[in-house]
C-alpha cells in the first residue's frame, strides 16, 4: 500500500491554494468579457424611446477630434450632439460610484482613468462645438430621454 511522503504532501498542498484562485480568475475573466461596451439594456431603452419620438440618430458613431477617436453612445450629427449613457460603476458616478474593496488599488486606478478619459473626451468635443450630454444610469429613463429630446430639438 502506498503512503505519501512528507515531500509529496508539501507538493500537493502547494498546488491546492492556487486552484480556487485560478477558478475565480477564470470566472472573473468571463464576467468582464460579458460587460458590453454598447447596446446595454439602458442604451436600448433610451434609443427606443428616442426613435418613438421621431428622432433619428447614429449609434456608437466614431467622432475624430485632434487625432482621437471618440465613440458616443448616441450622436445627432447635424446638430453636433453627443450623448454618453454612463454606468455608475464604470464611470465613477459622484452619487453612486464606489471602488470595490478587493483589489482596491487596481480598481481605483482603472475607474479613475475611466473618469479622466470621460472628462478629456467631453472637453475635446466641446472645444469643437459639440454639445455633450452625460446621462447616468441611475437617472429615470423618461427624464434622460426628455433631456436628449430637448437638446435635439433646440429646447434647453
Amino acid at each position: 500500500m502506498y503512503s505519501p511522503s512528507q515531500s509529496d504532501m508539501r507538493a500537493v498542498s502547494s498546488i491546492r491554494p492556487s486552484a480556487p484562485q485560478r477558478i475565480v480568475s477564470e470566472q472573473r475573466s468571463r464576467n468582464m468579457a460579458a460587460v458590453r461596451r454598447s447596446d446595454t439594456k439602458l442604451e436600448l431603452r433610451v434609443r427606443s424611446l428616442l426613435h418613438r419620438r421621431g428622432l433619428r440618430y447614429r449609434k456608437d458613431y466614431p467622432v475624430r477630434i485632434a487625432g482621437r477617436l471618440i465613440r458616443p453612445d448616441v450622436v445627432f450629427t447635424r446638430s453636433k450632439i453627443a450623448v454618453f449613457i454612463d454606468s455608475c460603476f464604470w464611470h465613477l458616478c459622484p452619487k453612486h460610484g464606489q471602488i470595490p474593496s478587493s483589489n482596491r488599488a487596481f480598481w481605483k486606478d482603472k475607474l479613475e482613468r475611466n473618469a479622466a478619459r470621460d472628462r478629456e473626451q467631453t472637453e475635446a468635443l466641446k472645444s469643437e462645438g459639440w454639445t455633450v450630454l452625460r446621462i447616468w444610469e441611475h437617472m429615470p429613463t423618461e427624464d434622460a430621454v426628455q433631456i436628449i429630446v430637448n437638446a435635439a430639438r433646440g429646447n434647453p
